[in-house]
């Protein structure tokens, strides 16, 4: 499988970790959507990080899909949904709010990397914003006393994707909050995930 993408993006890096740790081989190909647009887009003209070409050859796209993909996949023991319908339902609801975390803040990124400061719309910056720390206070409420994995006794794809949002958002935005005093147990959250080697062999570019 070839996994198309800069690992700056969360959706690439949640990607890339979660086949990693499924044991699932792929190659990285480092491609951008703004510097190497025709590159990216002879592989799928959409343009969309992630990409997955898959072994029979087809181009998935959006990371929640690719992920869907990897699970059928990888072997039972290593796949990162739970299976039994409570945890399940309890990793969507974490996995949902890291999402919309990061996706508030991909968007204040977008907003200020891709629109000149004259044309910002600061109420609009302002609400995302607010969206995107809300988030992250509903998942630091909800992950418990921060001493161990989110679900079971090895990483899952609730883990994955929480350390991946938070890293990257806490470096994109970290200048506006004190992100490890409001969150510490997503920063502890963090810093045990990124100290696993699946995250330390692919870091955030």
């Amino acid at each position: 499988m070839r996994l198309i993408g800069m690992l700056d993006s969360p959706y690439v890096r949640r990607v890339a970790i979660s086949l990693r740790l499924m044991g699932l081989p792929f190659a990285h190909e480092s491609l951008s959507v703004f510097r190497t647009y025709d590159q990216f887009a002879a592989i799928n003209p959409v343009v969309k990080a992630p990409s997955l070409v898959t072994v029979e050859g087809e181009v998935l796209m959006d990371s929640g899909l690719i992920l869907e993909h990897a699970e059928r996949l990888a072997a039972p023991e290593q796949r990162l949904m739970p299976a039994d319908n409570a945890s399940h339902t309890r990793s969507l609801r974490l996995i949902g709010l890291a999402l919309a975390g990061t996706e508030k803040a991909v968007q204040r990124v977008y907003e200020e990397m891709l629109r000149p400061p004259e044309a910002r719309h600061q109420p609009w910056m302002d609400r995302v914003g607010a969206q995107m720390l809300a988030a992250f206070d509903l998942l630091e409420a909800e992950i418990g006393d921060g001493t161990g994995w989110l679900l079971a006794d090895r990483p899952m794809q609730a883990d994955v994707t929480t350390a991946v949002a938070f890293y990257f958002s806490r470096a994109m935005r970290g200048d506006d909050v004190d992100w490890n005093s409001r969150f510490p147990r997503l920063a502890d959250l963090s810093a045990r995930a990124e100290a696993l080697p699946a995250f330390r062999d692919l870091p955030h570019d």
